[in-house]
């Protein structure tokens, strides 16, 4: 990665977790090995989540913190005063990685320019963007000083975002998955229920199995210890490279979040 930091394949998204919940979520995760903590100003946890990394006994050094620019944060110094607050939240006197979240039509350029800003001070060690499709990219490759380090998208296999993973791979961009498991939402497909039969693996496992195989990271959430594990250890097995290809196959276009071309 072009920042020299590495990025685990494998972390905690904490979308949608509150209270007491994020922070257990984050104690758990860390216990079982997870080393990578995805959160955003947008999620309104970032309290939480520093709560547990002061109660941890993992060192800092050994955790990679990502949080997120909020949409109604955006131009330069919004988005400067927004990293602070971020940060204070948080508790932190960095982030391992600081993205914008959405390319919000208004103010993403000068956001980005606040972004290399926040980067060149040392306290984010990378910089990126999340849910930034083939225009977004190339648009950012007009204007920017520096590429950024991450794309974080929604990618499953029934949304195979294949021009944005090439682009990615040929420009040293580290592609990122959120919902990597569609909510559940595609556990009854008849193909991978005879993956899961061929490996007896969950269909949670195939699917972040087949991420790591692209050498996307991958950030499933999940508060419940037993489904910490078992994501977890959707690393401890290969699919076969013919399985890979056949999963490349199941792309529908089948999306759980917004389409970022709302932005265009």
């Amino acid at each position: 990665m072009k920042s020299g930091n590495s990025i685990p394949l494998l972390g905690l998204g904490v979308y949608d977790m509150y209270h007491q919940e994020a922070e257990l979520a984050v104690l758990n995760a860390l216990a079982i090995g997870y080393r990578l903590i995805d959160t955003a100003s947008m999620y309104e946890n970032e309290v939480q989540i520093g709560n547990a990394l002061q109660q941890t006994t993992i060192p800092r050094s050994e955790i990679y913190l990502t949080t997120k620019l909020n949409n109604t944060d955006h131009g330069y110094d919004q988005a400067l005063r927004a990293f602070d607050e971020s940060l204070e939240k948080l508790q932190q006197d960095y982030v391992d990685l600081y993205l914008i979240h959405w390319p919000i039509k208004e103010g993403r350029k000068e956001s980005w320019k606040a972004l290399e800003k926040i980067y060149e001070s040392g306290r984010a060690k990378a910089i990126g963007v999340a849910n930034y499709t083939l225009p977004f990219l190339k648009e950012l490759e007009s204007y920017a000083n520096m590429a950024p380090t991450l794309n974080q998208i929604e990618f499953t296999p029934w949304l195979f975002q294949k021009e944005v993973l090439n682009y990615c791979q040929q420009n040293n961009i580290q592609l990122q998955s959120y919902s990597p498991i569609t909510r559940g939402q595609k556990f009854n497909d008849p193909r991978l229920i005879a993956l899961c039969e061929k490996y007896q693996k969950t269909p949670a496992q195939i699917i972040l199995n087949w991420n790591i195989q692209l050498g996307v990271s991958t950030i499933p959430k999940s508060s419940k210890k037993e489904r910490l594990q078992e994501n977890f250890d959707a690393q401890n097995f290969s699919l076969d490279a013919q399985d890979v290809e056949l999963m490349n196959t199941f792309n529908e276009g089948f999306r759980i979040c917004d389409d970022p071309a709302i932005f265009l």
